[in-house]
This record gives C-alpha cells, structure tokens and sequence, in this order.
C-alpha cells in the first residue's frame, strides 16, 4: 500500500507541475500555487490560481492546461466550470483544483488570502520562483 500513496504524490505533483507549464504556455498572469495538503479539512492537497487579461485569455489559459496536463500525465479534469463566461473558469483534478480568473475577479475573491496558512509557491516563465510561508 505504501507504494501506491508515493505514486499518488508523484502524480499530484506532476499535475501541478503540467498545469503551471500549460498557464505559462499562454502567459498566464501571476500563477501560483497554494500547497494545502498540511491543512486539516482542506477541499484538495493543491490550488493552482492565476489569472487573464480578457474573457478570450482565460479561454485559452483553460485550454492550455486541459491539454498539457492531459499530454504530460494522461489525467482527464474530473469536473470544470465558468467556461461559458470566462471570468473564473474552474478545473478539478481532485486532487488539484486550478482557479482561472479574469485579474478583476481574482482581485475580488482573493483565493491566496482565504488559505493564508498554505504555502504559497510564485512561479514565472523559469518556472519556481520561490515560496513563502
């Protein structure tokens, strides 16, 4: 049993790794990521949270993730939603959950400080930026 748990991490975290590569594919703004696996009665172990310039960006940035989590992992989403709008799209890897806004909704909702205990990982076009606690 304890082989599979070590496999589930690594695929968690080679969804992580292909959705923040899909959101930089598109240049997705400001990406991160909310490691939330230590926190008790968490939804999921990963947000993954960026941001669009316009409903057309946010579209593209959704597709982009889609396509390379699916290329990199074989992963299928398990649900997603706000593609009609594009303002905030959700994708749901079960255990990552991929929060895609438009910058005035994200403004708005401010994800990153309702988990403020998460560890909160910057990444840009060299990828890890660096973490904060």
């Amino acid at each position: 049993m304890a082989k599979q748990k070590s496999k589930e991490k690594t695929n968690t975290k080679e969804i992580v790794s292909a959705a923040i590569e899909g959101i930089l594919k598109k240049k997705g703004k400001d990406p991160v990521s909310l490691d939330l696996s230590a926190l008790e009665n968490s939804v999921c172990k990963y947000f993954i949270i960026c941001h669009g310039d316009s409903n057309t960006q946010v579209e593209a940035l959704a597709d982009s993730v889609l396509e390379t989590v699916r290329e990199e992992t074989g992963e299928k989403v398990w649900h997603k939603e706000g593609l009609e709008n594009a303002t905030w799209v959700l994708l749901d890897y079960a255990d990552v959950v991929v929060h895609i806004f438009q910058n005035e909704y994200r403004s708005l909702y401010k994800l990153e400080d309702l988990w403020a205990d998460a560890k909160l990982t910057h990444y840009n076009d060299d990828k890890k930026l660096g973490d904060k606690q």
